[in-house]
């Protein structure tokens, strides 16, 4: 029988065609989704949003997977394919969607290792789990703590505040939507099993408590005084 002996299965060349597809996906699954659909006026519904979160989920999952010793080439295509049936499936159904929309990519598109195409869509698949991660492989792993750290720090809070003006609020709520990045992160912090994902939750977090300080310094007082 004979050993697979590539050193990395996905060049270079490859991995940017599956951005490119990937992108595609989400904007043709904006273009064919009916008017109202699930969150549509949140700014984060879009397809620009979506594939900008996936591209920094690749980015933090390859570099926990780096450092954790975790198959880099995996947990790289994983996280770029988790979030690609986001826009047309529904919460609890889009990971399973997402890794049967990655195997037909793989499958269809080079020479591929199965057991590579397998690690890679049951990654996919699994990237919503909401249990203990030390039950899952190190690339899932891996995936699931990129994903919660791109929704904490400054990039969670400034999405948080952008809510802020979708759903009519001022900016005196703003403390209070921080704080909600707060508690956000600290849950992700409880579930976060590598190192390398514990140091970089905790300098997320020192940011929005930083941010949550100085909210909370300048803006105590505002309306207070009607002559201002």
């Amino acid at each position: 029988m004979g050993v697979e002996v590539r050193e990395s299965p996905v060049s270079t060349a490859e991995f940017e065609e599956m951005k490119r597809f990937v992108s595609g996906y989400l904007e043709a699954s904006i273009e064919n989704e009916g008017t109202g659909g699930r969150m549509r006026w949140y700014p984060w519904h879009s397809a620009s949003y979506r594939f900008n979160h996936i591209l920094n989920v690749v980015e933090i999952a390859a570099d926990i997977a780096a450092s954790e010793g975790a198959n880099v080439d995996v947990v790289r295509v994983a996280a770029l394919f988790h979030d690609v049936s986001k826009l047309e499936a529904e919460q609890d159904l889009h990971a399973e969607a997402g890794a049967h929309v990655a195997r037909e990519f793989l499958e269809s598109h080079g020479d591929y290792p199965e057991s590579f195409v397998d690690e890679v869509c049951t990654s996919v698949s699994e990237h919503s789990y909401q249990g203990p991660l030390d039950e899952l492989p190190l690339e899932t792993r891996c995936l699931i703590e990129a994903d919660l750290l791109d929704k904490i720090g400054a990039n969670g809070a400034v999405l948080l505040l952008l809510r802020m003006g979708y759903e009519s609020r001022t900016h005196m709520d703003a403390a209070e939507m921080i704080g909600r990045v707060l508690e956000r992160g600290r849950d992700a912090q409880e579930r976060i099993e590598s190192d390398h994902a514990e140091s970089l939750i905790h300098q997320r977090l020192k940011r929005v408590k930083w941010l949550r300080e100085w909210l909370d310094d300048e803006i105590a007082g505002v309306g207070l005084d009607s002559d201002e």
